[in-house]
């Protein structure tokens, strides 16, 4: 790595030592002091625990229908490759060192001082993914990226980056898991760049559990007519979990569309929304969140759009289903027009569920539980068109398997 690099990361990591007591805008605080930062690679790493966990978050380690897989297990990386022409998949140190080039995108979508959590990822680094499209190369397979975390109390602390280059289209499926009794912290810094006519479809998994900690941070940067598809499916009860991606929708006729959906149950915590800020003409932005809590589980959805100039259009989508007296949840939508020819709107809708649905599944020869799951599952489900048939499966796998968790 040149001189000059080097010099530029040491900058970034001053910069991230000053913030690592600064707390997060959004969620409960964390005391950083209690996690481990260091752990041996481990020998045995394909374990039937493994195999299992990463099906169940649309990681095919057989690899049939993909284009390219990315594994990493705690602090290291274990697989890291390209079936595609055109593509690359590798780890970050790897690429740091293999293109100079890299650093004129490191940390440019995300402020490496936002909060401690940010300021970890860049201090104590532990690996992450870079997965590249290169110009005009459209993947119909998707890309998978499988983040295990599996030595208790430890922290694991990735910063990924993706780049869509000009007119390329690319599906990339991630998915985090732990075994199935776990603890420790999970920080994903991710950033995106999509390049004019770019398409990237970006699908999140998580099958935490309810000993982990998960603090995703994630920047986007979208050109002229680029767009960018997000999708986040929650499995499982973790401890606590927040996450607020920002978009910036930088050139014109960009799109942009967020989904979010959370089953929250047991004491489960989550704080989860998206921000996007429509700042060239002809942009659109679509956030659309999800909520189930039962038992005692607290969840907040919040969105925030903020339209820059004019001809912008925006809307935010809100809805939770509450299963228990115990259960709360949150919605907090927000629209900014610092323009005058904008077009932002909002809906949110909170309630428990509807009995007469139930009594209307019962009397067509459905048990009480059976009508509860189908209200459940239709509930949760979003109509994303456009996506390759292999996403689409594993969106409703992951939704049938949330659905049957409550």
């Amino acid at each position: 790595m040149p001189s000059g690099a080097r010099s530029q990361i040491e900058q970034l990591k001053k910069k991230a030592e000053e913030a690592l007591t600064k707390p997060p805008a959004f969620g409960p605080d964390l005391d950083l002091s209690k996690y481990r930062y260091e752990v041996e690679k481990p020998k045995d790493w394909l374990t039937e625990d493994l195999i299992e966990r990463a099906e169940t978050v649309g990681i095919d380690l057989s690899e049939k229908e993909r284009s390219g897989t990315y594994l990493q297990l705690d602090h290291y990386s274990i697989i890291e490759k390209a079936t595609a022409g055109g593509v690359e998949v590798m780890s970050i140190s790897k690429a740091l060192e293999s293109y100079d080039w890299l650093l004129d995108y490191y940390w440019k979508a995300l402020s490496v001082d936002m909060d401690k959590f940010t300021a970890l990822a860049e201090v104590k680094r532990t690996e992450g993914y870079f997965i590249r499209a290169k110009k005009g190369v459209k993947i119909d397979l998707p890309i998978q990226a499988c983040l295990y975390l599996k030595t208790p109390r430890i922290a694991q602390n990735v910063h990924n980056i993706i780049i869509v280059e000009e007119g390329a289209e690319l599906h990339v499926i991630t998915g985090c898991v732990t075994p199935k009794k776990a603890e420790g912290l999970h920080i994903g810094v991710s950033e995106f760049y999509v390049k004019k006519g770019g398409k990237l479809t970006f699908t999140m998994i998580h099958g935490w559990t309810e000993g982990v900690d998960v603090r995703p941070r994630t920047g986007v940067i979208l050109e002229d007519d680029a767009s960018y598809t997000s999708i986040y499916v929650n499995l499982n009860p973790v401890r606590t979990f927040q996450m607020m991606p920002k978009v910036y929708l930088e050139g014109r006729n960009a799109r942009c569309y967020l989904a979010s959906i959370i089953a929250a149950s047991k004491s489960s915590y989550f704080d989860v929304g998206g921000a996007t800020y429509l700042r060239a003409e002809n942009t659109k932005a679509e956030i659309v969140s999800k909520a189930v809590a039962k038992d005692e589980a607290y969840v907040a959805t919040r969105g925030i759009i903020v339209g820059e100039r004019d001809g912008v259009k925006g809307h935010l989508e809100c809805r939770g289903m509450l299963l228990s007296p115990k259960s709360v949840i949150l919605a907090i939508p927000e629209l900014e027009a610092r323009a005058r020819d904008v077009e932002l709107s909002h809906e949110a809708a909170v309630g428990k569920i509807a009995e007469e649905e139930i009594y209307y599944l019962m009397a067509r020869g459905f048990s009480e539980e059976e009508a509860t799951s189908i209200i459940i599952r239709g509930f949760m489900n979003v109509d994303v068109k456009g996506l390759p048939p292999a996403l689409a499966l594993q969106i409703k796998k992951a939704l049938d398997i949330s659905a049957k968790s409550l």
